[in-house]
């Protein structure tokens, strides 16, 4: 794709290029017919399963009635999810009609006085890739906005032995000095001329006129700045394509621009005033004046070293706005003790709000500007977290991860719908929280010994959607931003996959009872049944489809719950999904695709869903798997690719017994899910994984090949 149609491509996917009002409207109508189907077909399937007991002819037998029961509950379930999804596209669309871009003018309003609210950008990492690290560092950076500073919380094991991980470690923290090494001269530059106008304006030497001259070539200077740095960035993916455009050449064709629009005005009647020219002024050196540094919690004995992205945080919230200092016990430990007593060691600057984005993530230069005039617009002041959930970086190369970053961006629908019915859910990929929401949640606990502030609950491994409810049952509010301003990487194979998404199916039924109690004491009248419908399907979607749709493959229902309104009930939310796709830059047949990865990741959610059990069990928590974010594949383990061989073997097992027993229906059901299966154990899982495990696919694809083209195949794979 060239650089101009991708960049149109962008700015359709941002929002930026906005759906024009009848496209919406028809989708509108469109989702209200949907809607409307499903509805149909679902009291019609109820009908047909419940006929024998709704005539008074009686169900035969009770294990037949249960049986029927059961098969509907598990139904139910099943269609419950597009119901939700349905809804939430309805209420997304809703949400893109009433949204208007706030004008530039009121933007920069935050620029006036110089009392902008502090912003603290936390960027938690874990023996990353340092290019991966240094795109979101500049990312962050570069961000918009004149009250900021960047702070990279390394948590790498301090003293590492191999020699990889001590290269990563060093390459980490050396980061920071070469950001602010690359910003210096436009720094300086900014400086200076910003300084030259206060001591004209002070002497009152200003000539407006002239005034704009010099803005326009600072500008101009600026913006050729910009494009340079991004010319001689390394275009090797499609993450730098995208890191490229947000993060250089967007800001430098709008210094360009800016500075075309300065000289234009200069030669016109109307001339801004001298407040006016400080702010243009003062906004481009802001935009280069950042602190950046590093901090590394595992080099202190007394704060938090549980191994999550959490207490990471957690750590560096527990030292914003004190005077903290250097200590050593007498046994060598090192210590971060209280500097205020004697006024010794460094003050760690506080904050008003906490923008935290995860180290594989790239932001729009906007993302803090837009979010927090939200947050500081009048009557949101209970308004505790304000993101943009992520979508994927468009145009990946591998199958894989472009199927998987499908299934986010229309997550990201779907969590934008969230918001209408007042049900948000924190998305952890990046946030900016009220520091003083997560403080009224802070609990302070004991770790081995010492005194630990947890502000961010690690009690599961999706921290983010607990905090969430901690969030609402003390009043306070989550809010989507209704644009894509914030992207992260997508896992490009199935180890990494696995890993990412095992998290994610992990947690959920365990703060299903604290969601519980929030909505029993604290929802609001007349929103709690559709908030809580909601809530609910977020905690328990992985478990419920999952589960039920292995059981509606798995148990010999019969045909006396053959009927073609089931089917029907799902066309609705296939057709929707498609055409979100498509608007989101994907192709409609990719449907049959994500689909087939759903059926793949069975395995793997029941594993994450098993996980929450057993911590529910034992009370022992799930260690953090983080998603794996280096170069070269993640080795899937073998028990997990035994896992879906195991499950194509079962499916294709009971469409052979079912289509024995004549119950075509289901025989075609589990047909076509064995065929989708295989489908996606050879696309996605590879050729190079199933090789190494000695995957039974792979050898019955050897078995049914010629010996010469399959010699050819396997040498060139």
């Amino acid at each position: 794709m060239s650089g101009p149609a991708f960049t149109a491509s962008l700015d359709r996917l941002q929002g930026r290029a906005r759906m024009p009002g009848p496209d919406l409207r028809r989708e509108v109508a469109l989702t209200r017919v949907a809607i409307a189907v499903t509805v149909i077909a679902t009291f019609a399937s109820i009908v047909v399963i419940l006929q024998p007991l709704l005539c008074g002819a009686g169900a035969g037998s009770p294990a037949a009635l249960l049986e029927r029961l059961f098969f509907l509950l598990i139904v139910l379930f099943l269609i419950y999810g597009g119901w939700v999804y349905q809804l939430t596209r309805l209420a997304y669309l809703r949400r893109m009609l009433a949204h208007r871009r706030v004008p530039d003018g009121e933007l920069l309003r935050v620029y006036e006085g110089g009392s902008a609210p502090a912003l603290a950008i936390l960027v938690p990492s874990y023996r990353e890739e340092p290019d991966v690290v240094r795109k979101t560092l500049l990312s962050a950076a570069l961000q918009e906005y004149p009250n900021r500073r960047v702070v990279l919380l390394i948590d790498d094991p301090p003293e590492p032995t191999a020699p990889d991980d001590i290269k990563r470690l060093v390459a980490a923290r050396q980061l920071p000095t070469a950001i602010r090494k690359m910003l210096q001269g436009p720094r300086d530059r900014c400086d200076a001329a910003l300084a030259r106008f206060r001591a004209r304006r002070a002497r009152g030497a200003v000539n407006r006129r002239a005034e704009l001259r010099k803005l326009a070539a600072l500008h101009r200077e600026v913006g050729e700045w910009f494009l340079r740095q991004g010319r001689r960035h390394p275009t090797v993916d499609h993450v730098d394509r995208l890191f490229g455009e947000l993060t250089f050449h967007r800001p430098g064709r709008r210094c360009l621009e800016e500075a075309e629009a300065f000289a234009a005005r200069s030669s016109v009647r109307s001339l801004p005033t001298e407040d006016e020219i400080a702010i243009a002024y003062w906004r481009l050196a802001a935009r280069f004046r950042v602190e950046i540094t590093t901090f590394e919690r595992k080099r202190y004995a007394n704060l938090s070293q549980e191994p999550n992205k959490a207490m990471n945080l957690n750590s560096y919230l527990g030292v914003m706005g004190r005077r903290v200092r250097e200590m050593w016990t007498t046994d060598g430990q090192r210590l971060l003790g209280d500097g205020e007593a004697d006024k010794r060691g460094a003050e760690v600057p506080d904050a008003d709000y906490v923008l935290m984005v995860d180290a594989d993530s790239i932001l729009d230069p906007e993302y803090a500007l837009r979010l927090l005039h939200v947050m500081e617009e009048p009557g949101n002041e209970r308004l505790a977290v304000a993101q943009t959930p992520y979508s994927a970086f468009p145009g990946a190369p591998g199958l894989l991860e472009r199927i998987a970053g499908a299934t986010t961006d229309v997550q990201h629908i779907i969590h934008q719908g969230f918001t209408q019915f007042g049900a948000t859910f924190w998305v952890g990929a990046n946030a900016i929280a009220r520091k003083r929401a997560l403080e009224d949640i802070g609990e302070l606990t004991v770790e081995r010994g010492y005194p630990v502030w947890k502000f961010i609950q690690d009690r599961t491994v999706i921290e983010d959607t607990e905090s969430s409810v901690d969030l609402v049952a003390r009043g306070w509010q989550l809010y989507n931003y209704p644009e894509r301003l914030a992207f992260s990487a997508t896992p490009p194979d199935f180890g990494a996959l696995l890993i990412q998404r095992r998290r994610w199916a992990n947690g959920g039924l365990l703060i299903l009872p604290k969601l519980f109690r929030y909505l029993a004491r604290h929802a609001v009248p007349g929103r709690a049944i559709i908030e809580g419908v909601i809530r609910c399907h977020y905690l328990i979607s992985i478990t419920a489809a999952n589960i039920g749709l292995l059981l509606v493959l798995a148990v010999p229902f019969g045909d006396r719950v053959e009927t073609l309104w089931l089917p029907l009930t799902a066309v609705p939310y296939y057709v929707l999904y498609a055409r979100d796709l498509q608007r989101n830059g994907y192709r409609p047949s990719d449907l049959a695709r994500v689909y087939a990865l759903n059926l793949m990741l069975i395995p793997v959610n029941l594993a994450g869903v098993f996980r929450s059990l057993h911590q529910a069990w034992t009370g022992r928590r799930s260690a953090f798997g983080r998603t794996p974010k280096i170069k070269g594949r993640t080795s899937a383990p073998r028990r997990y690719l035994m896992a879906e061989h195991a499950l194509l073997a079962q499916w294709l097992l009971g469409a052979v017994v079912e289509l024995l027993h004549h119950h075509q229906l289901h025989a075609v059901f589990a047909l076509a899910n064995a065929a989708f299966l295989f489908y996606a154990i050879v696309r996605f899982i590879g050729l190079p994984e199933l090789r190494r495990a000695g995957s039974p696919t792979l050898r019955w694809l050897r078995w049914g090949e010629p010996s010469k083209r399959r010699s050819a195949r396997w040498a060139e794979a």
